[in-house]
């Protein structure tokens, strides 16, 4: 889409703001931003300066026989709330007393709001009340904004649009667009996510895509005449050239490109309306700061010494107890990791469980990987001889205090430095960590977790292990390993505090390495711009063919500001988050649930076919088929029941009255096949849908509970053993093996069939205990696989 932006105009804008002291742009000068990006419908605009006459002729230069008049301050954002905002027949007595009242009561009304909001108000006005307070906000009311009365084609509901991009810590700029007006921040929170308003990364993305995402929201449903009893107010055409344009703006205006004379930090209309398929800026505000030094780079092509060292040092090791450090040397030996490669460093000793000890960090010599495992307060010190003496390629901070407390920012901030000046270099160690749980690295043969054994067993060796799981919070990590048996990665990861290495750093390390299918994510918070690094690494992955699965904690929107737009309130931290992973190609869970269902899918159906969403459901319980056409449908997920072709109807058929169920058993879609279906039935029916084009993924009941199964453990019930030759265990998971669609089992009962689960588990049939929660979890793999196949075919 073509835009229509004199960057130059623009940029003088910005100028001339800052050569009057100012990051904010006034109301009149925002409009100014608009039309020179190409907006079309700019109302006429008359600047009323305190302290100024103006004639009648002038307060008569507005077309049409109303006017609107605003008031202008910087401090003063959201103007309707303190009577900032009037709406007056166009007459110029009107005018003038209409403004005269705006100058005394909008600072009275505004220093009331503050006193009732004092978390809320501008920084110039914290701590002031009373008179002060109102004479510092009627000192910076600059004068009042008379505009052109546009009156919209409709006063319906969503007929307002806000549009805003905004500059966020994490992800750089972000485009949100939606349902707008005074209520924005009610529809935003009452109406389904991504149904009031929805966001991305401008990095990611273009006009037209953009406008695919928008039409998913009430607010297009509303412009573009689909809902009952409207018109069409808006082309698509518009649309686009709008977020386009916005797009533009935000990616010149960045961040992240160092050629940008300013960084726009917010810029927001809220609400375009629309009169005769014109879009109509009725309110804007753009606040805006200078372009800071971007951050050095760091050599993560160390991070394959990380996770693949020859050499391996190690400080922090307990002659005496089973300290951290002991347990991680006895864990790094159980590995298989040979002694005579690893040094400890410990003055006075000679040796500990028969690995070699050193007296200093000189004496170790360089390492591949060095582990800290002392108290915090050591760190820096150790960290400066590591990076000075060339002693080492990464480092692993075990411990904690560098940063997660307010105590410990210091010393945090002068170990960040540390790091950071050797990176200026391109020499240094990469650090990982602090607080870092430790890494279980099954190609690097090691594991420096500094759980026990006993309370965390892992598995050595074994099967082809092709996903890794990267977590900032290690605790997190050890659960899902301790509770699951089939999460069995390559490389488990815990960064910590991220005082170095990064999540966007591991994935992109990742995204190169053939042998890992899967990169699971869980992150509390990403490092500054890390996010759409992060973000930029994902899509890199996913069009590799790789699948990202993604769960971010800390849900709590951010903090509103009086001086911020509504953009901050309806598009918070984790809303954001969530549109530019999900748009770069992750499938994001919304619980810890969903992120173990997903990632037992990811790592057992990658490679499979998924052409579409058509679900097959199978089971001999009546209440789990209805209940799995019942969970088809979620906020952000939908599937649909699949169509059986007529060969496979014929052939279901023919099988029931093979069995003596013709009589009782329907073909149809959610399929109830009896109590009296057997093992080889189940199997069968199974066999007949996944060859069905029509079918994309199967989720079936195997009905544990049925006398007609072999479901239970050896000597429970005479001629029904899980062990026997004809038993579900023995035969269903041969069928899933050699299925090329995704197909779940269905286990519903109590633990007296965890045998049977297990049994299946360890075949590689993934198994759920509930049936809705299995055709939830497969509508929402098929979801995220489905968009990564989109955005593989867009290139």
């Amino acid at each position: 889409m073509q835009t229509y932006i004199d960057f130059d105009k623009l940029d003088a804008h910005f100028r001339n703001a800052m050569e009057d002291g100012r990051t904010l742009l006034y109301e009149y000068e925002t409009y100014s931003v608009l039309r020179d990006s190409g907006a079309e419908s700019v109302p006429k605009i008359n600047f009323l300066l305190k302290g100024t006459r103006p004639s009648n002729e002038e307060l008569n230069s507005m077309p049409g026989h109303k006017a609107v008049m605003k008031i202008v301050s910087p401090t003063i954002v959201h103007k309707t709330e303190v009577g900032g905002v009037k709406i007056i027949e166009k007459d110029p007595g009107k005018i003038r007393s209409t403004w005269r009242r705006m100058m005394d009561e909008v600072p009275v009304n505004y220093a009331r709001w503050i006193e009732l909001h004092p978390d809320m108000a501008p920084e110039a006005y914290k701590g002031l009340a009373g008179e002060n307070l109102l004479r510092a906000i009627a000192r910076d009311v600059k004068g009042v904004l008379l505009c052109q009365f546009m009156p919209p084609d409709s006063l319906a509901f969503g007929n307002e649009l806000l549009v805003s991009i905004r500059r966020t810590r994490e992800f750089g700029m972000v485009l949100t667009a939606g349902l707008g007006g005074t209520d924005t921040e009610l529809y935003a929170s009452r109406f389904r996510k991504g149904q009031a308003v929805v966001s991305a990364s401008t990095a990611q993305t273009d006009g037209d895509q953009f406008f695919k995402l928008f039409t998913r929201t009430i607010a297009y449903r509303k412009l573009a005449g689909l809902s009952r009893g409207q018109q069409r107010i808006i082309s698509d055409d518009q649309l686009k050239e709008c977020f386009s344009s916005f797009i533009e703006m935000a990616n010149r205006y960045s961040p992240g490109n160092p050629e940008a004379p300013v960084v726009i930090e917010e810029l927001e209309v809220n609400p375009f309306a629309f009169t005769d398929y014109q879009m109509v800026p009725l309110d804007g505000m753009c606040r805006f700061s200078l372009q800071e030094s971007l951050p050095e780079p760091r050599p993560v092509h160390k991070i394959h010494n990380l996770l693949h060292p020859k050499r391996i040092g190690i400080i922090g090791v307990s002659e005496k107890r089973a300290n951290f450090g002991r347990i991680i040397l006895k864990n790094v030996l159980s590995c298989g990791f040979p002694a005579e490669y690893i040094a400890i460093v410990r003055p006075g000793v000679g040796e500990i469980d028969g690995v070699k000890c050193v007296e200093s960090l000189q004496a170790m010599g360089k390492v591949d990987l060095f582990i800290v495992a002392v108290g915090a307060a050591q760190v820096p010190d150790l960290a400066e001889e590591l990076i000075d003496r060339d002693l080492a390629e990464s480092v692993m901070l075990i411990p904690g205090g560098l940063g997660e407390t307010e105590e410990s920012k210091e010393r945090a901030g002068q170990l960040i430095a540390k790091i950071n000046e050797a990176h200026k270099t391109g020499s240094g160690p990469v650090f990982l960590g602090g607080n870092c749980l430790g890494v279980l690295s099954h190609p690097g043969s090691y594991d420096t977790i500094f759980i026990p054994e006993e309370k965390l067993p892992k598995r050595r060796g074994g099967k082809d292990k092709r996903a890794a799981f990267i977590s900032q919070s290690g605790a997190f990590m050890i659960t899902r390993a301790s509770k699951l048996a089939q999460l069995d990665p390559a490389y488990m990861i815990s960064i910590g505090n991220q005082t170095d290495l990064t999540a966007g750093d591991f994935v992109n390390y990742f995204k190169e390495i053939d042998d890992i299918d899967v990169i699971a994510m869980y992150m509390e918070g990403f490092n500054d711009m890390d996010g759409l690094s992060f973000c930029r690494a994902v899509r890199q992955a996913v069009k590799s063919g790789k699948e990202v699965l993604f769960y971010k904690a800390g849900r709590t929107p951010e903090g509103k500001s009086a001086t911020s737009g509504h953009t901050a309130s309806v598009a918070g931290d984790y809303m954001v988050c969530e549109s530019c992973v999900r748009q770069a190609g992750a499938q994001v869970a919304d619980t810890f649930t969903r992120f173990e269902d997903l990632y037992l899918l990811a790592t057992r159906f990658h490679g499979r076919q998924v052409r579409g969403n058509r679900l097959a459901a199978v089971s001999g319980a009546g209440f789990e088929a209805v209940g799995m056409a019942d969970s088809i449908q979620g906020d952000d997920f939908h599937m649909t029941m699949a169509r059986f072709s007529e060969e496979s109807r014929e052939k279901l058929g023919d099988l029931l009255q093979e069995y003596r169920l013709d009589s009782l058993v329907e073909v149809k879609n959610p399929m109830d096949i009896n109590p009296a279906a057997n093992d080889r039935l189940h199997t069968e029916v199974t066999r007949i849908l996944a060859e069905d084009d029509g079918v994309d993924g199967l989720v079936v009941g195997l009905d544990p509970l049925s006398p007609s199964m072999h479901t239970l453990p050896e000597g429970q019930r005479t001629g029904e053993s899980l062990d026997a030759e004809e038993s579900i265990a023995r035969i269903f998971p041969e069928l899933v093996r050699g299925c090329a669609k995704p197909v779940i089992g269905v286990v519903d009962g109590g633990r007296l069939y965890d045998p049977l689960a297990d049994r299946l588990e360890e075949q590689g049939v993934p198994v759920f205990r509930s049936s809705d929660r299995a055709v939830t979890a497969l509508a929402k793999y098929i979801e995220g696989r489905l968009y990564a196949d989109a955005l593989r075919q867009d290139g």
